[in-house]
């Protein structure tokens, strides 16, 4: 399958742990992809330091032959010239066979040093796969399911219902009903309780306790009005007035 002219979309993420070029303020990176004579160069992200995020789409027309982008980290300068922070190759292989790829790159310095790592996302809509490609447990989204198979006859065509399936549960079993013993009765005799009680009119009624109007009456006791009694004296009032002088 020839790739020669179809599009590419990449992404570019982000990087992480970079090389900092700067002393004492933050570094201002910014990311340049090269593919043959097309270039790009995403915004610059500032303050970014070591771990700066673009999020930055780009479409790229595809060559036939050629399967790697050019990838440089560069640090802004204002007064000075840029600062090079590292460089690294994006190999297309993976996404122009699978259609998508989400990894990260790493990058090295001019001395070939560890320099930090650049993150992409890939889309190739022209990549084809193979059905064994599939797991055997699914088919791939939106392939067309064969219809289930008719029934052999509708339910109106038999001539009787379909046979009942025993169920699996049994009911309880039954519980023997025994009989009491000849020697017990089994309702209580006609003459119980005995006679031989007291009826309960035997009892004392209550009249036969002390009548209460044996107890003394309240008319033995003085009336209010005379007690105390007037102590004895010739004076008509009590107490007695003072004496003339």
């Amino acid at each position: 399958m020839s790739i020669h002219g179809q599009i590419l979309e990449i992404t570019v993420v982000g990087g992480s742990r970079l090389r900092d070029t700067e002393w004492i303020s933050r570094q201002d990176p910014y990311v340049c992809l090269e593919y043959a004579s097309t270039k790009h160069r995403t915004r610059t992200c500032r303050d970014g330091g070591k771990n700066p995020v673009f999020q930055e789409k780009f479409v790229i027309s595809l060559i036939e032959g050629l399967r790697e982008i050019n990838v440089s980290v560069w640090n802004s300068n204002s007064i000075s010239f840029d600062d090079f922070i590292g460089s690294g190759k994006i190999l297309l292989n993976k996404v122009l066979s699978q259609g998508y790829d989400d990894a990260a790159w790493t990058l090295q310095s001019k001395n070939g040093r560890y320099a930090g790592e650049i993150s992409v996302i890939m889309h190739f809509s022209g990549a084809r796969k193979s059905a064994g490609a599939w797991p055997a447990s699914a088919p791939p989204y939106g392939l067309a399911q064969p219809p289930p198979a008719p029934y052999s006859a509708p339910y109106g065509a038999y001539a009787s219902p379909p046979p009942q399936v025993a169920s699996p549960y049994l009911p309880p079993p039954a519980y023997p009903y025994h009989a009491a013993p000849s020697g017990y009765p089994s309702a209580p005799p006609p003459g119980y309780p005995p006679s031989s009680y007291p009826p309960p009119s035997s009892y004392p009624p209550p009249s036969s306790y002390p009548p209460t109007s044996s107890y003394p009456p309240t008319s033995s006791y003085p009336p209010l009005g005379v007690y105390p009694p007037p102590p004895p004296g010739p004076y008509s009032t009590y107490p007695p007035p003072p004496p003339p002088y």
